[in-house]
């Protein structure tokens, strides 16, 4: 992994920042070309674009230290500054909300700019999370051994550490995997010890399998977005197509299970699923009353 790209002197680049700029950079283009054909003032999407970079960021922090207010009580300056740290549905929130409020105020339909935002939303959300693979955050996914596993020794977060709770509960794989390993130390660097066990475990790069499927997802919508002429169609899509691709992804990362066996973020897609089938069913039920 490389959580950093550069570094000239005091001046650092963080794969997870640059991934970040760039998903954002691509999403405003993107968002600006709908824009342009909806024949909506192009210049919303810069000031969009900010407004979802700065309330998708703060949402996403305020999210990650609620969920871990442990460690946030701990240490409160590490962990809001931590490099580590950011949850989507709390940025996705906040910045709904934001350009809602937003929009508002400028008198244009919310869904008008949803359903332009959409497409481009879950484009670059797919390559902000190859930042999360080459940081190694702890996104990463469960032990395997297919022949695309990747050793995260080097990350932010290291795999001995983010898998002890998924090992105590899977006592079987801790053996299958020799997590025994983690006790010999090897080496150090700024992010913490580094284990046998780091060198030498293979795991899920969920990140990659989430770029994938959105960039599957973007082009199903990018291709027949002319076709969703009734407002709100693109984005009730939208909220269906990333709840599926999160809600598949879990399966294989190592967030904490509640309801039903299913993680936070599962039990936030099932919601999002149901509110774009619900969305999609009221602009039917619209559209065959005006006929």
């Amino acid at each position: 992994m490389h959580p950093k790209i550069l570094e000239l002197g005091p001046f650092t680049i963080y794969s997870f920042g640059f991934m970040m700029a760039v998903s954002f950079l691509i999403g405003n283009a993107l968002l600006t070309s709908e824009l342009k054909r909806k024949k909506i003032n192009p210049e919303f999407g810069a000031t969009i674009t900010m407004i979802a970079l700065l309330a998708g960021i703060s949402g996403s922090k305020i999210l990650y230290l609620i969920e871990n207010w442990e460690e946030t009580f701990a240490d409160p300056i590490g962990s809001i500054f931590s490099p580590a740290g950011l949850t989507f549905y709390g940025g996705f929130v906040l910045a709904a909300v934001s350009i809602y409020w937003y929009m508002k105020r400028k008198g244009i339909s919310f869904l008008k700019i949803a359903d332009a935002v959409a497409p481009a939303l879950l484009l670059a959300y797919g390559i902000a999370r190859i930042g999360c693979h080459l940081a190694g955050d702890g996104d990463y996914g469960t032990p395997t051994n297919l022949p695309w596993g990747t050793n995260y020794a080097n990350a932010i977060v290291k795999p001995h550490s983010a898998l002890r709770e998924y090992f105590y509960n899977h006592p079987a794989e801790a053996d299958a995997f020799h997590y025994r390993l983690s006790e010999q130390v090897v080496g150090r660097d700024q992010f913490g010890t580094i284990t046998v066990f780091d060198q030498t475990v293979l795991l899920h790069p969920t990140p990659v399998y989430e770029l994938l499927i959105c960039a599957l997802f973007f082009g199903i919508l990018w291709r027949y977005r002319s076709r969703m002429r009734d407002e709100g169609t693109m984005f009730f899509w939208y909220l269906i197509a990333a709840g599926v691709e999160r809600f598949s992804v879990e399966f294989l990362r190592l967030n904490p299970l509640y309801f039903g066996g299913l993680s936070e973020a599962q039990l936030i897609s099932i919601v999002l699923i149901i509110a774009g089938i619900v969305g999609l069913r009221f602009n039917q039920r619209q559209k065959a009353a005006h006929a």
